[in-house]
């Protein structure tokens, strides 16, 4: 009995110490995107009265007696603030927010976003230069005792897949897009590796693929002949024959492949936004602070050191992209202000953009404990 209690106790152990890696990789995110508006606002002059890691009480502060700016770290290690004079307000001052240049405002704003994505692109092309680009191979492939579906139509175990209808792959969203609105019976030409040749295939699509949103996955599985598990009660797909694999390229071309990677992942939240808004994806798909935690650290205890790097890159660009916005609080609602008053030569008032950005803020905040409370029920 001891020896179980013991065991139970140290796998406990050790996912709280995921959980805490996954909270250091958020805050981590979190702390370069306010230094980036700091670095910015430094650069252009404009005051700042405080830069905070984490938010709540204060449990150290330090302050420039030559600058009055105040460095300090605060006890919840989820969230961070630069704080600008007279960010919210007029201010006499003339280093205050409000007081500086529109165009200076706004690449102050949307740098907190820019330094994300570049973090996130510099993870990323660590990521390959290590393990490789993240590609997907073929486990678990369906063998047809129909002799339409041949070895030359159809994927086989560990084909790396490189290419489908002309278009390089790297994500699963990749193949969806090569695939959409098939009928079963259509060809689609794919590049693979397999038993380490390149070969191109025309594969037969073994179903139609009308896909409902970027989660309706079974029938991808399916057109492709790839097994899958699913959960009984709830139908949604456990475990699949697609896996990543990591493929080692030249050095500029790793470099490339970084980018694209970045921007494919970019490009696969704005989807996720867009299906959110046409309601072909439910609000239950997003989750929030909580969630993204519990998917981090489950992420890094299954795939290791990899893994968290490949996520703390999905979170750097969601951040960029998510910052960028036009949701009153964020940095992209701001930006529009800026961009309106510049237009208009003179400020909306002060205070109605004030309470604008706290009302969203709390609604923000608010959307966030919902979504997590919806994940646990």
């Amino acid at each position: 009995m001891s020896s179980l209690i013991l065991a139970s106790f140290s796998e406990v152990a050790g996912y709280i110490g995921y959980i805490l890696l996954a909270v250091l990789v958020l805050l981590v995110m979190i702390t370069v995107h306010e230094l980036g508006h700091y670095i910015a606002g430094k650069i252009f002059g404009f005051g700042i009265e405080e830069f905070a890691i984490g938010f709540g009480p204060k449990l150290f502060k330090r302050k420039n007696k030559k600058t009055g700016e105040i460095f300090s770290v605060r006890l919840f290690p989820i969230g961070g603030f630069c704080a600008f004079k007279g960010e919210d307000k007029d201010d006499d001052d003339p280093t205050a927010f409000n007081n500086r240049k529109p165009w200076q405002r706004i690449i102050v704003l949307i740098s907190g976003a820019f330094m994300n994505y570049l973090l996130a692109l510099l993870i990323i092309a660590t990521m390959f230069f290590s393990y490789g680009q993240t590609m997907l191979i073929a486990y678990n492939t369906e063998h047809s005792a129909d002799p339409i579906y041949t070895v030359e139509n159809s994927f086989q175990d560990r084909d790396i897949i490189f290419t489908a209808n002309g278009k390089n792959v790297y994500l699963i969203t990749d193949l969806m897009n090569s695939t959409a609105d098939k009928k079963a019976g259509d060809t689609v030409r794919f590049t693979v590796m397999r038993n380490g040749q390149m070969k191109t295939i025309d594969l037969l699509l073994r179903a139609d693929t009308d896909y409902k949103n970027v989660e309706d996955l079974s029938p991808l599985y399916t057109a492709l002949g790839i097994q899958m598990k699913t959960d009984s009660q709830t139908g949604k797909i456990t475990e699949s024959g697609l896996y990543q694999t990591g493929v080692k390229f030249g050095f500029l071309q790793t470099l490339g492949k970084s980018v694209v990677y970045s921007f494919k992942v970019a490009g696969s939240i704005f989807t996720v936004l867009g299906q959110l808004i046409n309601g072909s994806l439910g609000i239950g798909s997003l989750g929030g602070t909580v969630t993204t935690i519990s998917v981090t650290a489950t992420a890094i205890k299954v795939g290791g050191f990899r893994n968290l790097l490949n996520i703390a890159s999905f979170i750097g660009v969601n951040l960029a992209v998510f910052n960028l916005l036009p949701i009153p609080a964020l940095d992209g609602s701001r930006v529009v202000f800026t961009a309106i008053e510049w237009i208009r030569r003179k400020p909306l008032n002060r205070k109605v953009e004030g309470l604008i950005h706290a009302v969203g803020l709390v609604l923000i905040m608010a959307f966030a404990i919902f979504i997590d409370l919806q994940q646990c029920f």
